[in-house]
């Protein structure tokens, strides 16, 4: 199964995974790809720490978030960053934004997570116990709806 999307597709990679050399910057990723946007409207699939990064993108930009996709927030990873993703999520307009997280995720259960989003962001119980989020079909229907 894949991603059924019209106009262009950038993935973005963390150079840091492969050399650690390379220091992690979410702001900086952000403010990277929101210059890349040139004004269009623009979907967003972000996962693990890519939701921080995506939180920093939709506060620069967000009259050009279409559909925002959070899936697998690391709760851990995002200390002293968790007032900002509240702010901007619960910032959307709630059907704009859903969030997947696995029940037993190893980097935030389900109910870790659902007790952190602002009320009222769906989010999706996944039955895994791991932090991958292959939910293609998910995903597709929610970026046509």
């Amino acid at each position: 199964m894949s991603l059924k999307v019209e106009g262009f597709v950038r993935p973005i990679f963390w150079e840091h995974w492969d050399d650690p050399d390379e220091k992690f910057q979410p702001k900086e990723k952000a403010t990277l790809i929101a210059r890349h946007t040139k004004g269009d409207k623009i979907n967003i699939i972000a996962k693990s720490i890519g939701s921080l990064v995506a939180a920093y993108i939709i506060e620069q930009i967000p009259e050009q978030i279409n559909k925002v996709i959070i899936c697998g927030i690391p709760l851990g990873d995002i200390k002293g960053k968790e007032a900002l993703i509240e702010k901007v999520l619960g910032s959307l307009p709630k059907e704009k934004i859903i969030c997947f997280q696995n029940e037993n995720d190893p980097l935030g259960s389900f109910a870790e997570v659902r007790k952190f989003l602002p009320s009222g962001v769906k989010l999706v119980s996944e039955p895994r116990a791991d932090h991958h989020y292959p939910c293609y079909t998910e995903f597709n229907k929610f970026l046509a709806s």
